[in-house]
């Protein structure tokens, strides 16, 4: 029983080690100049590379084929991250001049915005756009001017009414004293007249 179970695990072990090696195998058969990123063509460069050791230093001694094929790979690809580098700087640039558009679109709608709102909450007075409020306030201000006036008004036509009423009494009251001050007058004259008739009258009978 501990003879199988030996038995299986030697040939689990040796399953597991075929199998890593056949895809490490696979892994490096993979490896190319011709395909496969810049990495992948580094690790086909190392792979592929010789080394030798001298003065205790260790040396990779690579073909200069593939060295030149590495570095014109490397070369493409930066000019194709160039080309994309521009691409994406002109449609950031394009979207930025977009952006600019509507933002100068959007101020432009705003300003007639606010326009159309002072409009509407305007009114005009005397050729001149005032607000509502302003309005209201020179309104009932020119509307209190004009009440207080008139109440002015009405006070000093009934106080020149009073005056007038008064004045009447007085000369009412000056004509009436007026008049009994002249009958008295004429009165006192026609007893003096009297009383000097009467003397020349006890004159006369005296001689």
């Amino acid at each position: 029983m501990k003879g199988l179970r030996i038995l299986f695990a030697v040939i689990a072990l040796f399953t597991i080690n075929l199998q890593f090696g056949q895809e490490e195998e696979k892994d490096q058969q993979d490896l190319s100049l011709d395909k496969g990123n810049i990495k992948s063509q580094f690790d086909f460069i190392y792979k592929k590379s010789g080394n030798y050791r001298a003065d205790g230093k260790k040396y990779e001694v690579v073909r200069v084929i593939s060295l030149d094929k590495l570095k014109q790979n490397v070369l493409d690809s930066l000019n194709v991250y160039n080309k994309k580098e521009d691409g994406l700087k002109a449609t950031i640039k394009g979207h930025e001049t977009t952006i600019t558009s509507l933002e100068k679109k959007l101020a432009e709608t705003s300003n007639n915005l606010s326009a159309v709102t002072e409009e509407k909450d305007s009114m005009s007075f005397l050729g001149i756009l005032v607000s509502k409020g302003t309005y209201n306030v020179i309104l009932w201000t020119i509307i209190g001017s004009l009440l207080l006036f008139l109440i002015g008004f009405i006070y000093k036509f009934r106080r020149s009414n009073v005056l007038t009423q008064e004045a009447k009494t007085s000369l009412s009251e000056v004509e009436t004293e007026y008049e009994d001050h002249r009958r008295r007058a004429l009165e006192r004259e026609q007893k003096i007249s009297r009383q000097l008739q009467d003397e020349i009258n006890k004159y006369k009978k005296s001689k």
